[in-house]
């Protein structure tokens, strides 16, 4: 079935991670730390975040997960209750640090204009709360080529679980078949295949090939080379 519609994580797919969000966690962990030396240690620990390069480690749980999860274990430290409240707190901390930060792989516009221009719907599926990637796709300058924006609250779930593309799917007329979901880990992966989509992994972020090639459908090095790929998949010269 030929793909008329795709998602991209945000993240380590049109963003570079470390250029990022390094900065933004170690900015965020100090404001909500409120200065106290023991609790930014704990949330250091517990973000497996490296004091000495500055540097998110690929295993940390800030690499795929949403504030929703990590931030149950930031509530226990900072002593705050870890209700809907407490999270709209950290993702706000979050969306004003990663704006001084944000930094595209490639040229996002370039890249969505052109698949737009073929007749693509288009759309984010991040982990971020849908305002986050709101602001980051606004500040990239992505938003006129956007058919959707979807967070992890923004009412489907979030990845590896099925619910974003599916509710993309519903919402736009589309069959879950016609989706292809790019993203760099195996959340990205696993939601999409999980729908009964096509799942094309980059590079680009963490993960290495190895880890995410027995998932993908396809494995490219960069976000910028899917406009070829998608040509080769369509049978153009």
């Amino acid at each position: 079935m030929p793909i008329r519609a795709i998602l991209f994580d945000k993240d380590g797919t049109l963003v570079d991670f470390h250029l990022t969000w390094s900065a933004a966690a170690y900015a965020a962990m100090q404001r909500l730390s409120g200065g106290d030396p023991e609790k930014m240690a704990r949330l250091v620990e517990i973000n497996d975040y490296d004091l000495e390069s500055h540097r998110i480690l690929p295993h940390s749980v800030l690499v795929a997960e949403s504030s929703a999860d990590y931030g149950v274990a930031w509530a226990e430290v900072l002593g705050e209750v870890a209700d809907t409240a407490f999270f709209e707190q950290m993702d706000r901390i979050f969306i004003e640090e990663g704006l001084k930060h944000v930094t595209p792989i490639g040229d996002p516009p370039w890249l969505l204009s052109t698949l737009k221009s073929r007749g693509y719907l288009l759309g984010i599926c991040t982990n971020d709360s849908e305002a986050g990637a709101r602001a980051h796709c606004e500040k990239l300058g992505l938003m006129p080529w956007l058919d959707a924006v979807l967070g992890y609250d923004s009412g489907h779930g979030r990845k590896p679980e099925p619910g974003p593309v599916l509710g993309f799917a519903q919402a736009f007329g589309v069959k879950p078949q016609e989706i292809a979901l790019v993203g760099d880990s195996t959340h990205d992966l696993h939601a999409v295949k999980a729908a009964g989509g096509t799942a094309i992994a980059v590079l680009s972020g963490f993960a290495k090939r190895e880890e995410l090639a027995p998932h993908a459908d396809h494995v490219i090095d960069s976000v910028m080379d899917l406009p070829d790929l998608l040509q080769s998949l369509a049978g153009a010269p």
